[in-house]
């Protein structure tokens, strides 16, 4: 006779699929705003190296981290792109912000990149949070990066040049994020000014071997170039990717083969080595 699977009363707890099964049942969002509510949020920290010398980091990037109830991280790509259009958004903006300007202020050496969208340039809290940062030090200015995605840049281009503009007068410096992959208009980039392009991932990956990102990152770099604008690689994981795109000029390489997000930065880890044995 055949075996009857018979359902488990309501209160039986469920196994551990059941309950990953029900954690992403949830909407992500509240995930999301409960964590925010909590402080579950933290920075990762990802060097952004030299192309010449892939031991020595040009600037660090400070990348979102966001935690469930069980210290899981939830993936970016997973909230992000629904959390743009709301407050929730620009609140993520505001923790970053702050967290990279403390972390500046720690380390008198670091140079760091904090993600922004443009949608937050209007965001009060977001501009108190900086101008807070800024007072805690005289040089945090100088080495502070506002990342700008080219999307969202292009969402209200005119806002974001006197945003620009604006913050540049005070030695802050701009990159525009995954630059190639939106429809940026070359007269609007001659007018953002922006200092560092980082060319997205889609055009690195495999650009060894592949003939059409060989094209489109060579035409990119050119334009980096002629703006004067300092070029990253972005998503660098093979030797041979690097060793192409150093033959290429690139300025910088950003990718798991140079160095993968940490929470516990180097300039951290003697004092955190430190403490565990005090």
């Amino acid at each position: 006779m055949p075996k009857i699977n018979t359902p488990k009363h309501p209160e039986e707890p469920g196994s551990p699929l059941d309950y990953v099964i029900k954690k992403r049942s949830e909407p992500i969002i509240d995930t999301v705003a409960r964590a925010i509510s909590d402080k579950r949020v933290l920075l990762a920290y990802q060097p952004i190296v030299h192309a010449k010398n892939p031991l020595k980091p040009a600037f660090y990037e400070g990348l979102i981290r966001v935690m469930d109830e069980t210290r899981d991280i939830i993936p970016a790509k997973d909230f992000i792109p629904i959390v743009e259009t709301l407050e929730t958004g620009r609140i993520i903006d505001c923790l970053a912000l702050e967290m990279g300007l403390n972390a500046l202020a720690e380390c008198p050496t670091l140079r760091l990149s904090i993600n922004m969208s443009a949608r937050s340039i209007g965001y009060p809290r977001w501009m108190e949070t900086l101008e807070k940062g800024l007072s805690m030090d005289g040089t945090i200015a100088e080495r502070l990066i506002l990342e700008i995605t080219e999307d969202s840049a292009m969402m209200m281009p005119e806002l974001v040049k006197v945003f620009m503009a604006n913050l540049h007068k005070r030695g802050i410096s701009f990159a525009l994020d995954d630059f190639g992959a939106g429809y940026t208009a070359f007269r609007f980039l001659k007018q953002f000014h922006f200092d560092i392009v980082k060319i997205d991932g889609q055009f690195i990956r495999n650009i060894n071997g592949d003939a059409d990102n060989q094209v489109s990152t060579t035409a990119l770099v050119a334009i980096a170039n002629q703006f004067d604008m300092l070029s990253v690689a972005e998503c660098v994981e093979t030797q041979e990717e690097m060793s192409f795109l150093q033959e290429l000029g690139l300025d910088c390489l950003q990718g798991y083969l140079t160095g993968r997000p940490e929470t516990v930065p180097a300039w951290r880890v003697n004092e955190t080595t430190l403490q565990r044995y005090v």
